[in-house]
């Protein structure tokens, strides 16, 4: 019996070792002969569909979008820094950057309201952004341009006072660690290196905790605050704004979420400080998911 054991177990693991190594074998092929971009995953080959690599080749070709991803920025210098206005959008209205702008609706939404301004959205999610990209082009809008980075080095595109407001829609509102969160201190003096002294960040969230962080942050650093609402659509904020909404927002509105939303200014003096609290952790997730850990609290 132990030896026929024996044999089962020895079966199973040259079963195993050929998986592996034709696994192996068989991504070394696609390394060299197949263009196709491929992820793995826990020793399993994943590839993109067939729509994900048309749009990413339409991006490429699209005259409006720019993309720099960490792989590309650290090796090449990025001529637009500085020079948005003179060489791209040939004027010299104030930039608006919308960061994690996902299908870009809020980018072109803005876009079509404002034609005195110009709009960049900003996302590393090339298949999402290529929705707003693909109607902004169909629509000729000259005021919009999107750029597919990591937000963590935003401040490599922009020069000093470039940028007059920030976008902050609907956010991941990373509950386990705050320099990930956009509207960190971290991410405060990376934005204070672009956007002009006293420059707007708009903050539109689902989150409770992402809108309590942010209240805590703002309370703790003195900025200065120009609106804030818990329940946007019930706050008699007037507003054409108000009439975009995302396809995530959309989402939380048919759950009967509340939509927040505030507007502050941030100074370029004095030193920021994170808030010392404990912030009661959001109780669902995208899709009906619930929260990831055990945790009942984070700052």
């Amino acid at each position: 019996m132990r030896q026929f054991l024996n044999n089962i177990e020895n079966r199973k693991r040259r079963k195993i070792d050929l998986q592996v190594n034709c696994r192996s074998i068989f991504f070394l092929f696609h390394r060299i002969f197949l263009p196709l971009p491929v992820e793995t995953n826990n020793d399993r080959l994943i590839f993109m569909g067939k729509g994900k690599l048309e749009k990413f080749a339409d991006m490429r070709e699209y005259p409006h979008v720019f993309e720099y991803p960490y792989s590309v920025a650290d090796n090449v210098t990025f001529d637009m820094k500085g020079n948005w206005n003179r060489d791209f959008f040939k004027n010299d209205n104030p930039i608006v950057l919308e960061l994690g702008c996902g299908r870009g609706e809020y980018t072109v939404g803005l876009g079509g309201m404002y034609s005195d301004k110009n709009f960049i959205g900003v996302d590393i999610k090339g298949a999402r952004m290529w929705t707003g990209a693909t109607e902004a082009l169909k629509n000729g809008m000259k005021n919009v341009a999107f750029l597919r980075t990591n937000i963590e080095i935003i401040d490599r595109f922009f020069a000093p006072s470039e940028v007059s407001e920030i976008w902050l829609t609907f956010s991941d509102p990373q509950m386990k660690k705050v320099t990930k969160r956009l509207t960190s201190t971290y991410f405060m003096e990376r934005y204070r290196k672009f956007l002009k002294p006293d420059g707007l960040i708009h903050l539109k969230t689902d989150s409770n905790f992402m809108f309590t962080y942010t209240r805590y942050m703002v309370e703790e650093n003195k900025l200065p605050v120009e609106f804030m609402t818990e329940d946007l659509y019930h706050s008699g904020l007037v507003d054409d704004i108000l009439g975009i909404r995302t396809y995530y927002e959309q989402q939380w509105l048919d759950r009967g979420l509340n939509i927040k939303y505030m507007k502050f200014r941030l100074p370029h003096e004095k030193e920021l400080h994170e808030p010392d609290v404990e912030i009661e952790l959001d109780e669902y997730r995208s899709y009906n998911r619930s929260k990831r850990s055990g945790l009942k609290t984070s700052k």
